[in-house]
């Protein structure tokens, strides 16, 4: 057999990583044993309309250990935005830092007061109405009917169904608000 130099060093490389390669990946196993089962669950990213697909993997516990995009899902085929990559932070919350009454700071304050929802959700339409009764237009300068307020802008959020914008935008157009946006594509 005539075997050339080239040739001779390209076998002797395969024949080498063959015969070192079960060999290695038994020992990894022994060494680094996994200490804990992890289940996956396939699921649906939520944050835009696009519905990617990921796989969550969660630890005995429930926690979320990990989140990566389904290589299987047809329409992205194993990729997530940097939104979707950013799953696992739905489920965490360390140290239970989360809101869960509205905080307001008056005008000058330099502390935060806990207040109720009541309060809240009465001092927010006081202010719209307000805004709305001072700034609402009827008629442009030409005349014409236009009925805008354009003192006051929509931003929705990306975690909004499609449901929840065709309401939202509903109730901005009938306050009159030109300005609408969604940021679900941002």
């Amino acid at each position: 057999m005539n075997v050339s130099r080239r040739e001779f060093l390209k076998l002797s490389g395969v024949t080498a990583g063959g015969l070192l390669l079960p060999g290695s990946a038994a020992l990894a196993a022994k060494r680094f044993p996994l200490h804990k089962p992890v289940g996956e669950t396939p699921t649906i990213c939520c944050f835009c309309g696009v519905g990617c697909g990921a796989i969550v993997a969660s630890g005995p516990d429930g926690k979320v250990v990990n989140v990566e995009g389904d290589p299987d899902h047809p329409i992205n085929r194993g990729t997530l935005c940097s939104k979707g990559a950013a799953l696992a932070q739905l489920n965490l919350d360390p140290g239970n830092r989360r809101l869960t009454t509205p905080l307001y700071r008056a005008p000058g304050a330099n502390e935060w007061e806990e207040k109720s929802w009541d309060w809240t959700i009465e001092q927010i339409a006081k202010r719209i109405k307000d805004t709305r009764d001072e700034y609402f237009e009827e008629k442009d300068g030409q005349g014409q009917l236009v009925n805008r307020l354009r003192a006051i802008a929509s931003l929705g959020g990306a975690a909004h169904d499609s449901e929840e914008c065709a309401l939202i935008v509903k109730a901005m157009r009938a306050l009159g608000l030109v300005f609408i946006e969604h940021q679900a594509r941002i």
